[in-house]
């Protein structure tokens, strides 16, 4: 989890130094739950349950049990596309380095047997977690950041920090009001063609918001572009839209939610959002257009 880490309280302007401490405690809390929820940190409990995969269930603490317990309902919501086992595929697209040509469909094809997170069994009275299948491995960084910046809010409300504003690598959470005349704290949206800095700015108050793109990573190969977020069920790149931004009172679901309607497509997306009264979207897709869930105000987009 390598991803960076912002956090904006409302402070007494008079106690910088308390102010300071404050927000060290927020980034504490953060490094103790790396220390339990990563993957490629040697000695997390997470590691020892990846490394145990096939061999043996593996006893855990309550915030690691609640998280895979919590992702499984989440591939169970989004039938699968939401998969915290897509760690385990085979590496045959490459986005941090020239991808001279697409991979064989045998080749895509197989890169994505380890991936199903039927493999996971959980233990609720021995709190242990096992994955059944010796090549499956747990990834939580689609869910984990936004559960860190929703424990770091928690956190800072204990302290009594009564407004602040969470930003764990694109995860952002708010509460309490800003310093703005009408209290909302105002996120700008990126433009996925970067034709300018953002599109608008996105007013939220007590609410959570993640946005999905293929801008920033893709693979141009023979002049057309394949973008990082690949389908778990198929192994193959998503074609279609270019940014899915989602808001709701929850960060863990923002980011599940961005990149699960990214794969959905955008009627389907669309479809799915609309089910729920507290889950808002916004889409912008391959030609450029804009599309908005039925709760969100298209005003908010305006700059």
């Amino acid at each position: 989890m390598s991803s960076t880490l912002d956090i904006t309280i409302l402070h007494d302007r008079n106690l910088p130094d308390e102010a300071k401490c404050l927000i060290q405690l927020g980034y504490d809390e953060a490094t103790r739950l790396i220390n339990i929820i990563s993957a490629w940190q040697e000695g997390t409990e997470l590691f020892l349950v990846n490394q145990q995969a096939g061999l043996r269930p593996v006893k855990v603490g309550d915030e690691l049990f609640y998280l895979v317990k919590r992702s499984l309902k989440l591939s169970l919501l989004t039938g699968g596309l939401f998969d915290v086992t897509f760690a385990s595929i085979d590496k045959i697209w490459y986005f941090d380095r020239p991808l001279i040509e697409k991979p064989s469909d045998e080749k895509i094809k197989a890169s994505i047997k380890n991936i199903n997170y039927e493999f996971i069994e959980l233990d609720e009275q021995a709190k242990t977690i096992f994955i059944r299948n010796k090549d499956t491995k747990i990834e939580l960084g689609a869910i984990g950041k936004g559960f860190i910046a929703n424990k770091i809010k928690a956190k800072l409300i204990s302290l009594g920090i009564e407004s602040g504003l969470v930003n764990a690598g694109g995860d952002l959470v708010s509460w309490g009001k800003s310093i703005h005349p009408d209290g909302i704290w105002k996120v700008g949206i990126a433009d996925p063609n970067k034709t300018t800095d953002y599109i608008g700015w996105l007013p939220i108050r007590n609410e959570a918001i993640a946005t999905s793109g293929n801008y920033e990573r893709f693979a141009m190969i023979d002049g057309k572009q394949y973008s990082h977020i690949i389908n778990p069920k198929t192994g193959y790149p998503v074609k279609g839209i270019k940014s899915v931004t989602v808001l709701s009172p929850d960060p863990e679901l923002c980011d599940v939610l961005a990149t699960s309607i990214f794969l959905m497509g955008r009627k389907k997306g669309l479809d799915f959002a609309n089910n729920f009264n507290d889950i808002r979207c916004f889409i912008v897709d391959d030609n450029g257009e804009y599309y908005y869930s039925d709760n969100l105000e298209k005003r908010y987009y305006q700059k």
